[in-house]
């Protein structure tokens, strides 16, 4: 099995690689990225970009469909990732998560691939009541990042056919350790702030409702969607689990129970946020019942503590860091290396 993964360098990728390593020994694994986050290294072992058979490097708005050939599946993790960095650079985050995965999709479908995974979000729900949000609930995309992934999905829809499978993951909130991490993202920010400052400030009044999957669970995910070889040739699914539905302050206090010495300051008086919504995962359950999640939020959380520890880090202005991305972003624009449309410059 040949497969690219698109947006390797980020995040995600690096675990991705790493699975599909274990998982498939003797498949040809290959990456291309534009290289943003490349040099955000937070690993003391073996990064997982290592275990690839090859990389290219590029920018998937101009995208070289020669690469796509021989591929047996395409995963598509390319994406301005959160909603500071898409409220910040709208019309790029359109292009690159929307616009270049339905390109590039038509044109792996031309040239022979099978099988295109591409990462959704569950923040296409954006405000929802009690009930848990289901793949054919009503979407209510309240940010530039959320739309595009809307957009993505309906223009992928079309392409699906029964040589050419689409799968939609709409994925819970990403957590966890990783070889290039992101400190923001809501358990990773915590677990950060205890270690640096003894103290977890929740900006909201701590009830709004995430759903959140490990990186290594994402992983897992991406396994079963290139392997699947059920009737439906298009397919959108929360990916995720139920029991990992949290409030804010849920995530907060289980930080605190590992950390003992942690204060948590809940904001009671601010503005409800909009951002709250619950996930029903029992289609995912149902139809890849040997790839559901496996970390607890407790092992996530203790693997978060093992990791940043490892790295010595103890920066009390994290936020101001290159571990996250708006600021890492920012940076290349300063320095020149990219536009304010994030293309990189000669």
């Amino acid at each position: 099995m040949k497969i690219l993964i698109i947006g390797n360098l980020g995040y995600i990728g690096p675990m991705v690689a790493k699975h599909f390593r274990r998982n498939f020994p003797t498949s040809y694994l290959a990456g291309y990225d534009i290289g943003y986050f490349i040099q955000n290294y937070t690993t003391n072992g073996i990064v997982g970009d290592t275990l690839l058979n090859q990389q290219f490097y590029g920018d998937v708005r101009n995208f070289d469909t020669n690469i796509l050939k021989g591929f047996d599946a395409v995963i598509y993790l390319a994406a301005i990732s959160n909603d500071p960095m898409g409220n910040a650079f709208e019309k790029p985050t359109i292009d690159i998560n929307c616009d270049a995965a339905i390109n590039i999709a038509k044109q792996a479908k031309e040239n022979g691939v099978r099988s295109f995974v591409f990462a959704s979000s569950c923040s296409v729900y954006g405000f929802a009541d009690e009930n848990a949000r289901t793949e054919t609930s009503e979407v209510n995309p309240l940010t530039a990042y959320a739309k595009s992934k809307v957009f993505a999905e309906e223009g992928l829809q079309p392409l699906a056919a029964d040589d050419f499978k689409i799968t939609c993951l709409r994925f819970a909130t990403a957590c966890g350790y990783s070889d290039r991490l992101r400190l923001d993202l809501v358990l990773n920010d915590f677990v950060a702030s205890a270690i640096s400052s003894k103290k977890i400030t929740i900006l909201s009044d701590g009830t709004p409702w995430r759903p959140l999957i490990h990186v290594k669970d994402m992983a897992r995910t991406m396994d079963w969607a290139v392997q699947r070889n059920d009737s439906e040739n298009f397919i959108v699914v929360n990916a995720g689990s139920k029991v990992w539905n949290y409030q804010v302050k849920d995530l907060a206090a289980a930080v605190q129970k590992i950390f003992g010495d942690v204060e948590v300051d809940i904001n009671t008086n601010a503005a409800p946020d909009k951002r709250s919504y619950k996930v029903n995962f029992d289609l995912f359950e149902k139809i890849a019942p040997n790839h559901q999640p496996q970390v607890s939020l407790e092992e996530a959380v203790e693997g978060l503590k093992n990791g940043l520890e490892s790295i010595n880090f103890n920066d009390a202005d994290f936020r101001q860091s290159n571990l996250i991305r708006l600021k890492t972003i920012q940076k290349l624009i300063d320095e020149k290396i990219i536009d304010s449309n994030l293309v990189r410059k000669a």
